[in-house]
């Protein structure tokens, strides 16, 4: 007679518990790092930048903000089994084609690079478009301008130095002094695989230099169903005096996507930075945006707009430095929820002794489609200069207006389509920034996917 154990002697898998904070990026350690050099023939600068990165990493919290440490959760990143890129096309292997709405294109695809093209205009007049590794190939001394010492990424950033250290591929633009690029340059990613694509996007508008960028993040064919890949990334901008920049990135990620976005800038006296920044896609995102207004008179506009649903966790962060005299920033965050989806909407504005006039404003705002649905909004000022023109925020989180469905009811609209009117307005002013046609109609269509989408999991009148 076979005996059976007694319930309380039957042995169980022991739990693994994470704690919110943990990060697990198994791959990254200095062998690696040595090998990835190696791989691509790198310069022992730019070796000794990533391992400087690498030791940063390895020492720094996740969240350095005590404000806003309860409001971060990786759980969801299961990353150990995710295997990063290492070598990566650093050209394409034919010319790309333009359309007559854009001065340029790259596109990469994975590892891969499908398409580099530029019209003649903007490359007559000295426009660059190209890889990372093709720059440093091309033009060391440019190239370690902008990336030793860590660039522009934050000292206290640990995933920025993730991809400081680890970064496979990248993008390059610069807009000469006094050029102006009339039409948007595209630079799209298609990622996706179970894989780990590290990158980082540097963008150059030397003095004067006018330029519009938009980035599209969507899924490749590589896409496999139920297996986790990250895209980690920064975007470091540099703008000289007097420039103007319109940046525009919509996130279009598969649901198995875990996304690291930094993005950080510098703004040189008299320029202009417009952010225009939808995020939709992917299972996890941590977006941070570092805005330091350097020059006297430098403007900040920042747009960034989330549409969740399912379990989504959208976690938004953004710091604007207000470091010359007059400086502006008008700076937005709004959410819309639905389903069991999360967002944190974290925002801070300094304003340092020598930011004389500066005139900041912050808002954060959410609208929960579910019950189920979180959202957290977190502004903040840190002011050592008195002497403002305005430093203020504000926030709100809750269901649809109440209000504003009557009066569209009471215009004879039924109570779907005034939801859905009410939602997507909400979320237009990114998308009236995006500075492409074309872009602007997907955008559209992918919002009105995702109400469609997420319209039967709530009434819209979620409890606050």
């Amino acid at each position: 007679m076979t005996e059976v154990a007694e319930p309380s002697s039957i042995a169980r898998p022991a739990r693994v518990r994470r704690s919110p904070t943990e990060l697990q990026v198994s791959f990254l350690d200095e062998a690696f790092v040595r090998s990835l050099v190696d791989a691509r023939d790198e310069p022992g600068w730019l070796r000794d930048d990533r391992l400087a990165a690498l030791e940063l990493f390895a020492s720094l919290d996740v969240e350095s903000n005590r404000l806003y440490t309860p409001y971060v959760d990786l759980r969801a990143a299961a990353l150990d089994g995710v295997a990063p890129y290492t070598r990566t096309a650093a050209v394409a292997d034919a010319p790309g084609t333009l359309t007559a709405e854009i001065a340029g294109v790259l596109e990469l695809d994975e590892d891969g690079v499908t398409a580099v093209a530029l019209d003649d205009s903007a490359r007559a007049a000295g426009v660059r478009l190209l890889t990372l590794a093709e720059l440093v190939r091309t033009d060391e001394p440019f190239a370690r301008r902008l990336l030793a010492d860590g660039g522009l990424v934050p000292a206290d950033e640990k995933l920025g130095q993730l991809s400081r250290a680890a970064w496979a591929q990248g993008i390059v633009v610069h807009v000469p002094a006094g050029v102006h690029v009339a039409k948007p340059i595209v630079l799209r990613w298609r990622a996706g695989a179970p894989r780990a694509l590290v990158a980082r996007t540097l963008i150059v508008l030397d003095d004067g230099a006018e330029a519009s960028i938009v980035e599209e993040l969507v899924a490749s064919d590589g896409v496999v169903p139920g297996s986790q890949a990250m895209l980690s990334a920064t975007t470091e901008i540099r703008m000289g005096a007097g420039s103007r920049l319109a940046m525009a990135s919509l996130q279009e990620l598969g649901p198995d996507h875990i996304v690291f976005q930094q993005r950080l800038a510098r703004i040189g006296e008299g320029a202009d930075l417009r952010w225009a920044l939808a995020q939709l896609g992917a299972r996890l995102v941590r977006s941070r945006v570092d805005n330091v207004l350097a020059g006297d008179r430098s403007t900040v506009e920042q747009v960034e707009i989330v549409f969740g649903s399912d379990e989504q966790l959208m976690d938004l962060t953004s710091y604007t430095r207000h470091v010359g005299r007059d400086t502006t920033g008008q700076l937005l965050a709004k959410g819309v929820l639905a389903d069991k989806a999360r967002t944190y909407m974290k925002g801070l504005i300094q304003i340092e002794k020598t930011a004389v006039g500066t005139d900041s404003y912050l808002g954060e705002f959410g609208m929960n489609l579910s019950k189920a649905a979180r959202s957290v909004a977190i502004p903040s000022l840190e002011i050592d200069q008195p002497d403002c023109r305005r430093a203020a925020h504000s926030s709100s989180v809750g269901p649809i207006d109440e209000t504003q469905l009557f009066y569209l009811e009471s215009r004879g609209i039924p109570p779907d389509e005034a939801r859905k009117f009410i939602v997507l307005g909400f979320l237009e002013p990114v998308v009236a920034r995006v500075p492409l046609e074309d872009a602007q109609d997907r955008l559209r269509e992918a919002l009105e996917a995702k109400w469609a989408a997420s319209a039967g999991a709530g009434d819209g009148s979620a409890a606050a």
